[in-house]
């Protein structure tokens, strides 16, 4: 039976790292890849000053490779404003072999970058029965990941521990349903740590209902970050703060 896996070990201690690989090597044949530089297709950089910047930008150029649109002509928005996507148009049906292994590519990415995440979302519901639209939209995020490789996340050293979160949602805005998206984004810091869309699973009776379920699943969030905190003895200083629109 052979197996292969991959971890990170970070400790403040060099020789508590150099003791837990020790103790590895004597179960396990491993192999000590340090520094940190790329790991499961992500890119790891870190400056000077102890900043940390993750990308996927070579990730997503094979990824645009494969699909000949690493020239593309890129996009400002990984999804048009004026796009309904629906389970039922009239567009003919797309090859569902195809759909599920692009966009099931395209998911990955969001581990680096939350500025696809609500299109991808949106996108992920129709695996099973995707349309000749639903292509088209996943080839706009693409394109839109043409003009924007680089980008990622920015991690900035000796940041205040406090945590703070925003949510929103679209209110009503499946045409199939009436079903609304909620999102939520957590920071640490300036630091964005967590960040999640969800397509509600009872249909809310007002703009206040869904706002405060969008609140709900944000606070949980932060329960459990800070339940994670305290088991690493690093405790807040002060309570979390959550921001919304008005209801």
């Amino acid at each position: 039976l052979k197996y292969v896996d991959d971890i990170i070990i970070t400790n403040n201690s060099k020789i508590s790292i150099d003791y837990l690989i020790s103790k590895l090597k004597t179960k396990f044949s491993l192999k000590d890849l340090r520094p940190l530089h790329y790991f499961l297709g992500i890119q790891v950089q870190r400056d000077i000053d102890g900043n940390l910047h993750l990308n996927q930008t070579k990730y997503i150029a094979n990824l645009l490779t494969r699909q000949n649109m690493l020239t593309t002509k890129p996009v400002k928005t990984p999804l048009a404003s004026s796009c309904k996507l629906v389970s039922n148009g009239t567009i003919k049906a797309f090859d569902p072999a195809l759909y599920k292994s692009v966009v099931g590519a395209l998911q990955y990415t969001t581990i680096t970058r939350p500025d696809i995440a609500y299109t991808m979302n949106k996108l992920y519901h129709f695996m099973h029965k995707p349309l000749e639209e639903h292509w088209k939209s996943t080839k706009r995020v693409l394109r839109y990941l043409a003009g924007t490789l680089d980008y990622g996340l920015h991690f900035k050293a000796s940041q205040p521990l406090d945590i703070s979160g925003y949510s929103d949602f679209d209110w009503a805005a499946d045409p199939t349903n009436m079903k609304s998206t909620t999102c939520y984004c957590l920071y640490l810091g300036s630091n964005i740590i967590s960040w999640q869309p969800n397509k509600q699973k009872v249909l809310s009776q007002s703009s206040t209902e869904e706002e405060f379920s969008s609140l709900a699943s944000l606070s949980a969030k932060i329960s459990y970050i800070q339940s994670l905190l305290n088991e690493l003895q690093i405790p807040l200083k002060r309570t979390p703060i959550v921001w919304c629109d008005n209801m």
